[in-house]
């Protein structure tokens, strides 16, 4: 019982201490996407991970869950409605079931390939719906609400954005547990084995198809909360909550944290979003640095981060981590941090060389400012630095390699 109450009880303390460590609005407002995302990413995971269904639709649960949410503010705001502002991600999980209740029986008659057809012909489906009705969607500008709805409750207001914090993380903890909780029910173990073996689940009483439908009306439930979430966080809905290009991240974010374990989608969302918040304030090239992250985790880690976070783990445990394992680590940090030198050089170079042959042919197109350096993009020196810099760097992580293989 112990094993299984302290990783809970260290997550709930970093979820409580988050704020305190970064109370910065900007920080607080960062650590609310990442709830969102990590609750989307677990949601998923109970299809891909724990179904073997790859889903390219995902974001439609959500998407509907978050309108659901935002109609159900704006109707508390008219007063018509009494409903507390804290339960509203239980409408938006009920929505989300909901639409999972309807699609889902559609989706899931069939597996493998066909069903990852068919979710991603719905998700245009939905995409092209939510455009056509703007007076129940909003339209492509979508629909607006308002949080701090009535008086406050216990001084909760939801107002200030570290009372939405602690709103997502109290969902978010619930919400995991529960996912973690049915893996071990009679319905998660059959549902591994029919992503396993669905013939021999049929073979024993099992109707593959039955179980995939429950398990996609569980995770279009917890996914419909995260969209509530979001829906209170950011106080608008529109169609990119519907859209491919979500359900594309959120799949992306899953495969990154990795999917066969439960803390993968954890890490999945939080590394997703400092790649797709943070980065994105320093290099207009953000997306190619997550494209070009996500291939090298796919091609070398195919477990994903959170099977090299539990090879460390084992490390650890067994003993064999000496100072001759720390050496080689850091040897293999340099030699990394050199390769990755060199190719954020190039990027830059190559991404701000192509803006200024578009925008302007002056002398300030060819200036880059690089790690508080100016850097001209059409030097040829520049372009050899950059080349050996990777150079260095793809050399020495061959020889560690090497080395290790002979260890």
């Amino acid at each position: 019982m112990k094993r299984i109450l302290l990783p809970w009880l260290g997550f709930a303390l970093v979820l409580l201490a988050a704020p305190l460590v970064f109370p910065q609005s900007a920080s607080l407002s960062l650590l609310s996407q990442m709830g969102t995302m990590v609750l989307l990413c677990l949601s998923y995971n109970m299809l891909l991970g724990e179904g073997g269904m790859l889903s390219f639709g995902h974001a439609v649960y959500s998407g509907l869950g978050a309108f659901g949410a935002i109609h159900l503010m704006n109707r508390m705001a008219e007063g018509a409605v009494s409903f507390p502002v804290t339960l509203v991600p239980l409408a938006g999980g009920l929505s989300g079931a909901l639409c999972g209740v309807v699609l889902g029986y559609l989706t899931t008659r069939r597996a493998g390939t066909t069903f990852s057809m068919i979710t991603l012909g719905l998700v245009e489906l939905v995409s092209s719906c939510v455009l056509m009705f703007p007076e129940l969607f909003g339209g492509e500008g979508g629909i607006s609400g308002n949080r701090v709805i009535g008086e406050p409750l216990l001084g909760v207001s939801y107002g200030p954005q570290i009372q939405v914090y602690y709103l997502i993380a109290g969902w978010l903890l619930v919400c995991a547990v529960a996912i973690c909780a049915l893996r071990h029910t009679p319905l998660g173990r059959i549902l591994n084995a029919v992503r396993d073996n669905p013939e021999r689940a049929a073979f024993i009483g099992y109707d593959p198809q039955r179980v995939r439908y429950l398990a996609l009306i569980l995770s279009a439930f917890f996914a419909g909360v995260a969209g509530g979430l979001s829906a209170i966080n950011f106080e608008i809905v529109s169609a990119e909550y519907v859209g491919a290009l979500r359900s594309g991240t959120i799949l992306l974010f899953t495969f990154i944290g990795g999917t066969a374990y439960f803390y993968g989608p954890i890490v999945g969302g939080v590394v997703g979003v400092l790649f797709s918040s943070w980065l994105s304030a320093y290099t207009q090239a953000w997306q190619f640095y997550l494209g070009a992250f996500f291939i090298l985790i796919v091609m070398t880690t195919p477990g994903g981060l959170a099977s090299l976070i539990d090879r460390g783990m084992h490390l650890l445990r067994s003993g064999r981590f000496g100072w001759r394992m720390t050496g080689w680590l850091a040897a293999w940090l340099l030699a990394a941090l050199l390769a990755l030198a060199g190719i954020v050089l190039a990027t830059e170079m190559a991404y701000q060389a192509s803006l200024g042959s578009l925008v302007d042919t002056g002398a300030g197109a060819a200036s880059l400012l690089l790690w508080g350096q100016a850097v001209d993009v059409h030097a040829p020196l520049s372009w050899l630095g950059a080349l050996l810099l990777v150079a260095a760097g793809v050399s020495g992580l061959l020889a560690l390699h090497r080395q290790g293989e002979r260890r």
